[in-house]
């Protein structure tokens, strides 16, 4: 096959592949910044034809369009970019560069024809969108190993579409004519290169793609369907690297355990409707309260709660259970029916020294037992610091409903 040929169909294949790959991903997903990325490689994958191919448009009007497929294909995958990793209000100034670059390629080729300032018209105009989208892309916090390597090739992509154009035309000269300009060095070098740089490009936000998944995945897995709290596993998870990060810190932490009383007769005389009803406004009461005092709530059986609260002595821990306590068992929830009055009681207790989550669960877990006892609908404390734990005593499900 002759070499020109192969280098002219390479780039509209790629740009294919990967378009079909991301429109494939964005109905799994269903996230808009796929398919930006899918309708950018489709019209790179078009304008690449009408650049490389005799068409019965004719070579000026087809090149004039391809011109037009790059620039907005441009705009496209930096828009997907941007609202992947980066801010919204880069869109315009991205969109503008594009338009600029597409304008000046116009002016270049109709009115002062001059293949060399079309050439850098357009490449400078790319260029300028790479470096937008990195400048986007840096002060992004908390940035995953993805940012940052798309990052670089943001960086990379702008010096091939500024710096290499200006070296090779330094080095072999002006394009001649149209008709040179297909068999020339800077065609091959643009042709590969943009090859190179499309795959690195997609799988940047390929692997953003399965991060997502995993994290989607992990969120579903961790997460409590009904109450939109942690489950049992998540809220274990979470909470013991909060106590790490306290025991670093040097910061206090209390846990607060909460159990809906009666709740089985709810169930029984009011059916499980009410019943799933009652559990989500209760947790809707809790996660308020646990993010006004950043700490980690979760529902951990049935009807059994726990918060684990940072930066929070037993005093403050015991406000929080009073304030949740009061506001639920007072009011009249929407949705309840009428002269249903839900209560709930609350154990709560301090860590000591490093003490595990699980010896926390325990003592929070007696003095809940003893709120049980004490007739219910109150907050129970507990001071106690025990010798040692005994794995396998916690055990909320013997308390009478």
């Amino acid at each position: 096959m002759d070499t020109s040929l192969f280098i002219a169909l390479l780039n509209p294949a790629i740009a294919l592949v990967l378009a079909a790959a991301f429109l494939a991903l964005w109905f799994y997903l269903r996230q808009y910044h796929l398919a930006l990325m899918a309708g950018g490689y489709g019209l790179s994958a078009v304008g690449f034809v009408l650049q490389s191919f005799a068409l019965p448009l004719g070579f000026d009007l087809a090149r004039a369009i391809a011109g037009g497929t790059f620039s907005l294909a441009v705009c496209l995958v930096g828009a997907a970019v941007i609202l992947r990793f980066g801010r919204v209000r880069t869109l315009p100034v991205v969109a503008a560069l594009a338009t600029f670059g597409f304008v000046a390629q116009l002016w270049f080729m109709f009115v002062d024809p001059d293949m060399t300032k079309r050439i850098l018209s357009l490449n400078f105009a790319f260029g300028a969108v790479c470096l937008v989208i990195a400048a986007d892309l840096w002060p992004s916090r908390a940035r995953s190993m993805a940012e940052y390597f798309l990052f670089g090739i943001a960086v990379l992509t702008a010096l091939n579409f500024i710096a290499r154009p200006l070296v090779i035309l330094a080095i072999y000269g002006p394009v001649a004519s149209p008709e040179a300009f297909f068999t020339s060095i800077y065609w091959r070098s643009a042709m590969l290169s943009h090859a190179l740089f499309a795959l690195l490009i997609s799988l940047c936000v390929f692997a953003a793609a399965a991060l997502d998944m995993v994290s989607g995945l992990t969120h579903v897995s961790q997460t409590d369907a009904l109450s939109g709290l942690l489950n049992r596993r998540g809220f274990d998870l979470s909470a013991q690297r909060l106590l790490d990060q306290c025991a670093e810190a040097g910061c206090p932490v209390t846990l607060v355990l909460a159990d809906l009383d009666h709740f089985k007769s709810i169930n029984d005389r009011y059916g499980h409707a009410t019943g799933d009803r009652v559990i989500a406004t209760f947790a809707d009461k809790l996660q308020a309260a646990a993010s006004g005092a950043r700490g980690v709530a979760g529902r951990i059986g049935g009807e059994e709660f726990a918060v684990l609260l940072p930066w929070a002595d037993l005093a403050a821990a015991r406000l929080l259970a009073e304030a949740v306590r009061v506001l639920f068992s007072n009011g009249d929830m929407v949705g309840f029916p009428p002269g249903l009055r839900v209560t709930a009681s609350f154990g709560v207790t301090g860590r000591a020294g490093s003490e595990h989550l699980a010896a926390l669960m325990l003592r929070a877990d007696e003095a809940l037992y003893k709120a049980k006892q004490n007739g219910r609908n109150s907050v129970r404390m507990s001071y106690e610091r025990p010798s040692e734990y005994q794995p396998g005593e916690i055990s909320l499900a013997s308390y009478p409903r």
